[in-house]
């Protein structure tokens, strides 16, 4: 992390973040060598981090936080973490979609993400548990009129959380009637050992009857959420055929996946097949 004088702040902020969790802490003069910026522009940034939950200031410097398994930050709290990676995951995402099809998304900032790239592909049938996801399909209806060929959209019922999704039994019983061809699910974290995990019970179901429905399973995550365990996992690893996810993930990660399923690196030539 040498000379990065024209970072933007979101991406200072993200390497920031990498270092504080890579190291378990790091001191402000360290910081404004390696990003050659000023103290006071260092001690903004980690500001602005400590003000979305993700590392606690002590003094000199920062450490991570330690979340508890039941821990669920809300939308707004995730929406401005790992903005760079979520769009570049959300673009090769988009890439795997074929007009006509019958898609699902589920909650989250990266799906959320995601919507906005497949607005211009045709004919889909898009189920949705997100208020967030159902909002950018109306948006772009409302906005642009019914044109040809836009998204027909299913948006479940059930109880709203923290992270604007909607789960509890009406979801479960409209997505258990359901059948599309492939999902795109965004994870709190995954791990060989735990699979797919949340730290919210009633979502962790309905994520379970969203993979039961679904031909394909693709899940959309940056590299932060590996390693990481909610409360309760709802799917292992051999349940889903490919990992959007950027290029920020290590080697050693990337080796351990691609033992499982496919991986795709947002940015990197994927050799492969289509699935």
């Amino acid at each position: 992390m040498s000379e990065n004088q024209n970072l933007l702040a979101e991406q200072r902020r993200a390497l920031i973040l990498d270092e504080v969790r890579r190291r378990g802490g790091v001191r402000v003069n360290e910081l404004t060598r390696k990003l050659g910026v000023s103290d006071m522009t260092v001690r903004r940034d980690l500001d602005a981090l400590a003000r979305q939950g993700v590392l606690e200031k002590v003094h000199g410097g920062a450490v991570p936080v330690v979340e508890a398994s039941t821990h669920e930050p809300g939308f707004e709290a995730k929406s401005g973490l790992e903005l760079t990676a979520k769009e570049d995951i959300a673009r090769a995402a988009a890439e795997l979609v074929a007009p006509g099809t019958a898609i699902a998304l589920s909650g989250g900032t990266t799906t959320y993400a995601l919507a906005h790239h497949l607005l211009e592909v045709p004919d889909l049938t898009v189920v949705t548990n997100s208020v967030r996801v159902a909002d950018v399909f109306h948006a772009a209806q409302r906005t642009s009129g019914q044109r040809q060929g836009a998204a027909t959209v299913v948006l479940t019922g059930g109880v709203r959380t923290p992270s604007d999704s909607l789960v509890g039994p009406v979801a479960d019983q409209a997505i258990a009637a359901l059948h599309f061809d492939m999902l795109f699910l965004g994870v709190h974290g995954i791990s060989i050992e735990a699979g797919l995990s949340t730290p919210n019970l009633a979502e962790a179901e309905t994520n379970r009857r969203l993979v039961q429905s679904a031909r394909r399973v693709v899940v959309v995550a940056d590299h932060t959420k590996w390693g990481t365990v909610g409360l309760s996992s709802f799917a292992a690893l051999e349940q889903v055929d490919t990992l959007v996810t950027d290029a920020g993930l290590p080697a050693e990660a990337r080796a351990d996946i691609s033992e499982h399923l496919r991986l795709v690196v947002a940015g990197e030539v994927d050799d492969g097949a289509d699935i």
